[in-house]
């Protein structure tokens, strides 16, 4: 039985699988919150949460040095901690987290789909995690590049908008500058650390990378630096051309912001919103099933996903079962509701990825790609925080 999956994977793929994760298709909506709770400090609140995820980011960036394999986070708890069951735990935690995402995005990709065509909503559904599925079994580099497209598709749908954003009259009071609200910027930052949500799936893949010590940390660096950027640039787009009062209360932001500066319809939006959905399942399956895969290696209770197709060299056990319950979990479940908790369940992940990085940082100073002493700390404390902010009335 082959249990080895090739390596085929170089850091351009792997860059746009992580920028298409983290980018998904929130952003077509999140602006809007974002500009209702920071003002025109919008792409401020983007770019500060952008410096309280690179604490985590740069944690598992070292880690992914560290420790190549599969089931990244479940292994680094695993190892940094000494306890085998707590690996186990987050490793199913993230396999969880991971489906229960792709289920909410599948559903919410078929409602934007069915505003462009009409089709029984439970076949399209069906369908398209069918073919999602098979197009993760037929192999990581054609999934890769699947993503990679519409990675594409999504960037330049953005690009759009913000040229649109730029090409609308300033709206008036531009020019009058207020200074921030921080309880506004800091519910604001709140809602954007979710929008980066995503860097950490890229260390799921490092049985399939080449040179997956140098090529992973800058992958995880790289996508970061790209969403930040785009996320800044199509904030300030928004601001820009549409008063933030209108941006909060729209369902579709970046249609006010298309028709500020061109004018007429913008369903092609809706169209790469699709895609964007459509890119986000495909990532999720493709990075919960090497979980599982890695899973399988270290826990003789999952071993049965420890196995790879021998004509395809992608591990088809876990990839079948990971689209089964996205299919099902779309079509049965309450998503929407199950997906503010698994934020909060990779919040924790974060917490114990950081703290298990200092742990091993006292037991093993040198390795080939390392950060300093604080950033761990500055993981758990921002990881916390943003927990807090979010979930605080809850717990």
């Amino acid at each position: 039985m082959e249990t080895a999956l090739k390596r085929r994977i170089g850091p351009g793929l792997l860059t746009a699988y992580g920028v298409g994760v983290m980018i998904g298709a929130g952003i077509y909506v999140i602006v809007g919150a974002v500009a209702e709770s920071a003002g025109i400090w919008a792409p401020l609140a983007f770019f500060l949460a952008g410096l309280v995820a690179l604490p985590s980011a740069l944690t598992y960036a070292e880690f992914s040095a560290r420790l190549p394999e599969a089931a990244g986070e479940a292994l680094y708890v695993e190892v940094g901690f000494g306890r085998a069951w707590l690996g186990m735990l987050v490793g199913l935690a993230i396999v969880v987290s991971g489906t229960v995402s792709a289920a909410t995005v599948l559903r919410g990709g078929v409602g934007y789909l069915q505003a462009i065509v009409e089709f029984d909503r439970l076949w399209l559904t069906v369908g398209i995690g069918l073919a999602l599925t098979l197009i993760a079994i037929i192999g990581a580099l054609e999934s890769m590049a699947f993503v990679a497209l519409f990675t594409v598709i999504e960037v330049g749908g953005l690009l759009l908008v913000v040229w649109a954003g730029f090409s609308a009259e300033p709206v008036i009071g531009m020019a009058q500058i207020s200074a921030p609200s921080a309880a506004g910027i800091a519910g604001a930052i709140a809602l954007c650390f979710f929008a980066f949500i995503g860097f950490e799936d890229i260390v799921n893949m490092a049985e399939e990378v080449k040179k997956p010590t140098a090529t992973i940390p800058l992958a995880i660096m790289a996508a970061l630096a790209i969403t930040a950027g785009l996320y800044a640039l199509v904030s300030f787009a928004a601001i820009r051309s549409v008063p933030v009062e209108l941006l909060g209360r729209s369902e579709q932001p970046l249609v006010l912001v298309w028709q500020a500066g061109r004018g007429g319809s913008a369903t092609f939006l809706s169209a790469i919103a699709v895609f964007a959905a459509v890119n986000g399942v495909l990532a999720q399956i493709v990075m919960a099933s090497r979980v599982l895969f890695g899973l399988g290696r270290r826990h003789p209770s999952l071993r049965v996903f420890h196995h790879v197709q021998p004509r395809f060299a992608t591990p088809m056990r876990a990839s079948v079962l990971i689209g089964a319950l996205v299919i099902a979990g779309a079509v049965l479940l309450p998503v929407v509701a199950l997906a503010r908790v698994t934020s909060a369940v990779l919040l924790g992940v974060f917490v114990l990825v950081n703290a298990a990085l200092i742990l091993m940082k006292r037991r093993e100073p040198e390795a080939a790609f390392r950060v300093a002493g604080w950033v761990p700390w500055a993981g758990i404390a921002l990881s916390l925080a943003a927990l807090l902010a979010e979930y605080g009335g809850l717990l």
